[in-house]
This record gives structure tokens, C-alpha cells and sequence, in this order.
């Protein structure tokens, strides 16, 4: 089965569990509304190639991680769009949910979308109770303190930041977590695949702050322009536009040394380079790599 295929089929099942019938309707539509469309998926995509690449013998605990892992990601998106933050209108080419359904709604939304994930990786462990725990420790450790998104946001809040910790923390560490709680799900080596995660989820945070500034918003299903509006941490910003490029291809070169060697390798290698040429493709990154 495609992993795409199988990536919306575990959400829908996920949801499928939260939003019966006697849940709040318009809690119900706000999660789902969250949760799709989708954009990439590249988080649970990355979790399941690695699960794959290790072997991939528990599907269902793999699927539950891949999930956690996306419904963690949508719920710092529904956050993250909240005016008290970003404040934006527009997400993956929809109104954001504080749009849609209002802002309590939407910390609502957000809130429940936290434990969700952890819903669906315990009903998923019985059948691999050994490997659990360690994949709950791996994708709780990405959402929270010392060095999780929620950690990662709070630095915007702070009068000074490295912006290398801001971006391993905000960005970096669901991307961290997808390769080790992929590997984790399928019984393999963790470590040698947490250095893929990372440095990829630097790349994703770099390119993310490139587009803040050179892409259309209509292109990119939201805003742009926040980080100088609000005054965030920006790699563009800090370093400008040539050396933030500079940068950004040296992570995704960084991500593609880092996959082991295993059958899957030319996969994961190949599925790095089409993200990083998504992200910021040819015709944007062209003439700063000319003027770097």
C-alpha cells in the first residue's frame, strides 16, 4: 500500500475513534477540519520509510507513530495560527481553524489533538508491549520541555535565542522523532537514525523561514512576511537571503549522508532531495545560490 494511502486511512481511523456520535459536533468539525486537507505528511512519510527501511514487522504500532506524530504537527499548526501567536487567516489553503470555528474552538481543537496521539499509540502497543514505552518517550519528548515544540515556540518569547536551538526545538525534534520512533516501532536501531530527523528538520526550519520572505502567500497556503512582523528568529533575517541558502543546502546534504545503509537507503535519500525541492524549488533558490 502507498504510504499515503496508508497514512490517511490511520488518520481517518484515528479520527474515526474521537469524533463519534455524542462528541461536541463542532469540537468534532474543528479537529477534522485540522486534520484535512493535509500538506505533505512528511513527518509520518519519513516515520514509516524508516519503519520500512528497519524491517517495518509491527505495522500497526508504526501507523500509530506515524500518526501521533502528524496529529502533533496539526495541533502546534491550529496553536501556532491562534492570534496571540501568528494570528494568521490562512492554513495549507483554508481558513485556519480559529478562522473557521473561533479561537476557543481552536485551543480546544489544538488541545485535543495532544492527547489524541497517545490514545491511538496505546491502543496500538498491545500488540508490541515491549517497544511501547520507548516510543511514547521518544514522541512525548518531541511536543514537550526541555526540548520540544512547545519548548521550541517559547524562545519567540524570550529577549534572546540561539537560533540553532530554536529551530532543533520548534522544527526539529518531530522531525527527530519520526526517524527514532519509526525505527523504535519496527524493533531497529534508533540511534542511527536519529541524525537523518535532525538535520532534516533543520532544513524544513530553514527553508520555512526562506519562504517567509520570497514566497506567494496564495503558493503557500498561509501568510507571509510574519517573521519580520512579529520579529521572530530568522535565518533570512539574521544571515540574509544567499547565506541562508548557503545553509539550507548543507542540511539536506547533512540528511542525505545520514541514512544508514540498508535496503531502503536510495529511498529515503531520493525522498530527502524531493522535499528540499519542494520546499524551495529551482526558481527561487537559483539566483541566491548565483549570488551566494
Amino acid at each position: 500500500m502507498p504510504s499515503l494511502t496508508r497514512i490517511e486511512q490511520a488518520l481517518e481511523a484515528a479520527l474515526a475513534t474521537a469524533t463519534t456520535p455524542g462528541c461536541a459536533p463542532l469540537l468534532a468539525a474543528a479537529v477534522r477540519h485540522a486534520v484535512f486537507p493535509g500538506g505533505a505528511r512528511i513527518r509520518p512519510r519519513l516515520c514509516l520509510a524508516v519503519a520500512r527501511a528497519c524491517g517495518d514487522d509491527q505495522p500497526a504500532l508504526s501507523d500509530a507513530a506515524a500518526v501521533a506524530l502528524e496529529l502533533l504537527h496539526c495541533a502546534s499548526l491550529v496553536h501556532d495560527d491562534l492570534p496571540c501567536f501568528d494570528d494568521a487567516t490562512t492554513r495549507r489553503g483554508q481558513a485556519s481553524v480559529h478562522s473557521a470555528f473561533g479561537e476557543r474552538l481552536a485551543v480546544l481543537a489544538g488541545d485535543a489533538l495532544i492527547v489524541l496521539p497517545f490514545q491511538v499509540l496505546a491502543r496500538a502497543g498491545t500488540a508490541a508491549p515491549a517497544r511501547l514505552a520507548a516510543v511514547l518517550t521518544t514522541v512525548a519528548g518531541s511536543v514537550g520541555m526541555p526540548g520540544g515544540i512547545v519548548a521550541g515556540q517559547a524562545w519567540e518569547c524570550e529577549p534572546q535565542v540561539s537560533l540553532q536551538q530554536y529551530h532543533r526545538e520548534k522544527t526539529g525534534s518531530l522531525f527527530e522523532a519520526a526517524t527514532v520512533a519509526g525505527a523504535q516501532a519496527a524493533g531497529g536501531d534508533a540511534e542511527a537514525w536519529r541524525g537523518l530527523g535532525s538535520w532534516l528538520g533543520e532544513a524544513y526550519q530553514s527553508a520555512d523561514d526562506l519562504r517567509d520572505v520570497l514566497a506567494d502567500a496564495q503558493h503557500l497556503g498561509k501568510p507571509t512576511g510574519r517573521d519580520a512582523a512579529l520579529g521572530r528568529p530568522s535565518i533570512a533575517r539574521e544571515r540574509g537571503l544567499p547565506a541562508a541558502m548557503r545553509h539550507f543546502d548543507m542540511l539536506v546534504r547533512q540528511a542525505v549522508d545520514a541514512v544508514p545503509d540498508c535496503p531502503g537507503a536510495p529511498m529515503l535519500r531520493a525522498l530527502v532531495r524531493s522535499e528540499a525541492e519542494r520546499l524551495v524549488p529551482a526558481q527561487m533558490a537559483a539566483p541566491l545560490r548565483a549570488a551566494a
